[in-house]
């Protein structure tokens, strides 16, 4: 499969498009900790968006990069994006309503939080609805983000971190900040070893469980953690 490249995004810059938002996601598989997701303006500005920015032609799917070149990408993306946005859903959130809801709340909340309003959003293959901007309810915050007229100009990708740099560099954003969540409750639960498998059900995973049950960030409505309970 190809690197992902800018095409996508420069079509729409030609059709009056200036701040494309990409949003991705990790964390639907995993069977303890959030799903993470991110929304990211890249500075598309100028004819020639990757010669004044090579790093980004190193961008891929985050699950493509290395641990060490996905940091480095990350902080380059911090550093020259225009916005960026983090979106995290809690486990207890993801057994109430299922992850394809969580999903659609982490993307949601990845674009409240960005500080620029995009005029346009690709997305790895999750389409959003004014319908689900009730999802918001779930979390009790002090006022629903407006974020329903975000929504009108989208396109859904599947594989979309294969074919938009835009979608790519947030997959990286929301992998890399998972991974610190992920190391931090590592220092809370050292027995499961989340440092390393980062939730996912790997075989050192499934024995953790065997022996020690599930903890407070396992995902109770996953199979594995109600057979283990």
């Amino acid at each position: 499969m190809n690197a992902p490249n800018l095409e996508l995004e420069n079509n729409l810059i030609k059709q009056g498009y200036k701040m494309i938002a990409g949003v991705d996601e990790v964390g639907r598989g995993p069977l303890a900790g959030p799903i993470v997701a991110s929304a990211v303006i890249l500075n598309l500005k100028g004819s020639d968006p990757l010669g004044s920015a090579p790093y980004l032609s190193l961008i891929r799917d985050s699950k493509k990069l290395s641990p060490k070149i996905r940091t480095e990408l990350d902080v380059k993306i911090r550093e020259t994006a225009l916005s960026i946005g983090v979106g995290v859903v809690e486990t207890d959130v993801i057994d109430r309503i299922g992850i394809g809801k969580a999903n659609k709340l982490a993307f949601l909340l990845a674009l409240a939080n960005l500080k620029v309003a995009p005029t346009f959003i690709i997305t790895d293959y999750l389409k959003l609805t004014s319908s689900d901007i009730c999802l918001f309810r779930l979390l009790k915050l002090p006022r629903t983000p407006n974020i329903t007229p975000l929504l009108k100009n989208q396109m859904n990708i599947k594989f979309g971190d294969a074919v938009s740099i835009s979608i790519a560099a947030a997959s990286i954003i929301a992998k890399v900040h998972r991974d610190k969540m992920m190391g931090d409750l590592h220092t809370k639960y050292p027995e499961y070893g989340f440092n390393r498998h980062k939730g996912y059900g790997t075989r050192e995973h499934l024995e953790a469980l065997k022996i020690y049950g599930p903890c407070a960030i396992h995902r109770k409505s996953f199979s594995p953690i109600r057979q283990s309970k």
